[in-house]
């Protein structure tokens, strides 16, 4: 006689994914934190999109195409501009840098040593930008910055959050921004918040935090930060501030415009989905 099985009580399947109707869901009490969501410029296009599927006048048609049109041109301002970050050419480190098939691992996405040669490069742009473009007076000064000829940069530490995978093919773009305000030439240090950006997903790929102890390689010792330095970063730090403002403020605004989009079209009691359905003559 074979032995007799022990029935089990059925295991409840418990999906990972919302329903349909509740991964779609936009209320006003579950509107995306557009600061803290790493994830807001996709989901602020998806919910314009559920304003279109869902049926739309042309004058809203005309709105919505409008708010997109922001969305395209100026989404790095509205990725990085909204933490502080100068997304303009003549101060990003990297912009729109070709990631290269050999610098995937096995593991089939960007080899993690990669996002610090990426912050390590754009670190130096980000020294010659100021050379070029934002501090010409002192050009040579800073061109010396990155190399072991008198008063210049030492790492101390750097500390990298990864975000997502990325894979080849995308580019990318690094930004540079000043974690604090440096006051005072008794400082031997700064420190730099970095944002490595995937153009391809249009998302945030890895966050460094840069530690820098300013060096002068002649005398073989720290050297404190010097006027010339201290001056140039008072500025950037006020242009960072006025970045970050301008950003909220044109996110402030997507956001009632699209909330009015939704309230318009499919988020009122008598909204009646647009089936397509040809009118009958």
């Amino acid at each position: 006689m074979s032995p007799r099985l022990t029935c089990l009580p059925r295991r409840p399947f418990i999906s990972l994914r919302s329903p349909i109707s509740k991964r779609f869901e936009t209320t006003v009490t579950r509107q995306p934190d557009a600061i803290s969501d790493s994830r807001w410029l996709g989901t602020i296009k998806a919910r314009i999109g559920k304003c279109i599927m869902f049926g739309m006048s042309r004058e809203q048609a005309r709105d919505a195409g409008k708010i997109l049109e922001v969305l395209g041109r100026d989404w790095r301002e509205l990725l990085a501009g909204r933490h502080g970050y100068l997304v303009d050419k003549k101060r990003a480190g990297l912009s729109r840098h070709k990631v290269v098939w050999g610098e995937m691992d096995c593991m089939k996405h960007v080899n993690n040593v990669m996002y610090i040669r990426y912050a390590e490069s754009a670190r130096v742009n980000w020294a010659q930008n100021y050379a070029v473009h934002i501090d010409p007076q002192n050009q040579e000064k800073w061109r010396r910055m990155c190399t072991p000829e008198g008063y210049g940069m030492i790492m101390r530490s750097i500390k990298t959050t990864y975000l997502f995978p990325m894979t080849w093919p995308d580019h990318i773009s690094v930004y540079h921004k000043l974690n604090h305000k440096p006051k005072s030439k008794d400082e031997f240090s700064f420190k730099l918040d970095v944002l490595i950006v995937s153009e391809l997903h249009q998302r945030a790929a890895a966050r460094c935090e840069e530690d820098i102890v300013t060096y002068d390689y002649v005398k073989g010792k720290r050297e404190g930060l010097q006027p010339w330095l201290l001056d140039a970063f008072a500025k950037t730090w006020d242009e960072q501030i006025a970045a970050m403002t301008n950003a909220l403020k044109k996110i402030k605004d997507i956001e009632e415009k699209v909330r009015k989009l939704e309230v318009d079209t499919w988020d009122r009691a008598d909204a009646v989905e647009d089936m397509g359905t040809p009118n009958k003559a």
